[in-house]
């Protein structure tokens, strides 16, 4: 058996604002919330073997610098989409924008930021 990534975890500014538009684009659910590490809070959001955790401090954060310039940043997430189609016009109900749109061997994809900042790549595989 190979290993499987089971989760990233961010900071948001808002774990259940991100969640609500996470549920709605991805057909994700809740999968627990709670206190959390430095008295901060976290939404589980995702599928039954995977998620993302949403991690908010206890007080404001700052904004991190662009990702691709340094050593250790998210650069961004990918999830797989059943209808990239179907999935655009969710990204777009939810207020976000697509950009880079790609067909590549052996799909199609494009990107959006959330209100986080958070690069996303969703992809459908042929």
């Amino acid at each position: 058996m190979s290993a499987v990534l089971e989760h990233a975890n961010v900071t948001v500014a808002d774990p259940h604002g991100t969640a609500a538009w996470m549920q709605k684009v991805f057909g994700w659910h809740i999968r627990w919330e709670g206190a959390a590490k430095n008295g901060g809070y976290s939404v589980h959001v995702g599928e039954t073997n995977s998620y993302l955790a949403l991690y908010a401090p206890p007080s404001a954060a700052g904004k991190a610098p662009e990702s691709y310039g340094i050593i250790g940043g998210l650069n961004h997430l990918a999830v797989i989409v059943p209808d990239l189609d179907a999935t655009e016009d969710a990204v777009k109900a939810a207020g976000f924008t697509p950009i880079n749109h790609g067909d590549y061997e052996p799909g199609r994809r494009f990107y959006f930021h959330d209100e986080n900042g958070i690069e996303f790549e969703a992809v459908q595989y042929d």
